[in-house]
């Protein structure tokens, strides 16, 4: 095992446009900072489902990234489809076919804000398609303020291995989501909540590192956010 695990990360991607005439992959700085700042080698990984299995060959850890888009329902069995979902199905079916294969192979996954989605539903879960339709006095998940600024607390759940890690029973964190975990399949715990109820982190313990939390922990706002990349490290280094 390398002294800096290889740790790939997810690309978005964003169709032409008329400031952009070709399909273009792009990926926020501090993703690839918080990675490089833990101790890794971050490698991006473009939407090509049939190199999954080859991309995870070269790679000691899986980050999957969030976005502004949502999974397409079906996905988790729902019958409707809310009217503010967007969906980028060429990047699911790669972020969906690498998460599996990492966690059939038990490498260490890590799912940041709609990358924890995708997690919970790759692993037999369900999501909230529209917070403010769901949850009664929800908070501003899209929270207003920049996202280097925390836009609510969240409670870590007593015996979880994210307070663990985190060491503190509550944080202060970035929101930028109208969807969220809703149903958690058999084997995954809910490690994290809003004060709303909203779930803000899943693990799941029959796998040596599979974590995902709904706020942006490569932006830093509490030292927490630094352990989860620290731990996620460490357990690639194993």
């Amino acid at each position: 095992m390398p002294d800096r695990p290889v740790i790939g990360l997810t690309l978005d991607w964003d169709a032409p446009g008329p400031d952009r005439p070709q399909a273009s992959y792009f990926l926020r700085e501090n993703y690839c900072g918080a990675v490089s700042q833990a101790g890794g080698l971050p490698v991006l990984l473009p939407h090509e489902e049939a190199q999954a299995e080859a991309y995870l060959d070269g790679l000691d850890g899986l980050l999957v990234t969030g976005g502004n888009f949502d999974l397409d329902p079906a996905l988790f069995g729902a019958g409707e489809r809310h009217p503010s979902v967007t969906t980028k199905d060429r990047r699911t079916a790669f972020e969906m076919a690498a998460t599996r294969a990492a966690l059939a192979r038990d490498l260490p996954v890590l799912g940041i804000c709609g990358g924890m989605q995708l997690l919970n539903v790759a692993l037999g879960g369900t999501l909230i398609q529209h917070i403010p339709d769901e949850i009664e006095d929800a908070l501003a998940h899209e929270q207003p303020n920049p996202r280097h600024e925390p836009g609510h607390e969240v409670a870590l759940e007593a015996g979880s291995r994210l307070r663990r890690i985190c060491g503190a029973g509550t944080l202060e964190v970035n929101s930028a989501h109208h969807q969220a975990a809703k149903a958690v399949p058999e084997g995954v715990t809910v490690s994290a909540r809003a004060p709303d109820g909203v779930i803000e982190g899943i693990e799941a313990a029959g796998y040596g590192f599979c974590l995902g939390v709904q706020w942006h922990p490569e932006y830093h706002v509490s030292t927490g956010d630094a352990a989860i990349f620290e731990a996620f490290l460490a357990a690639a280094r194993s």
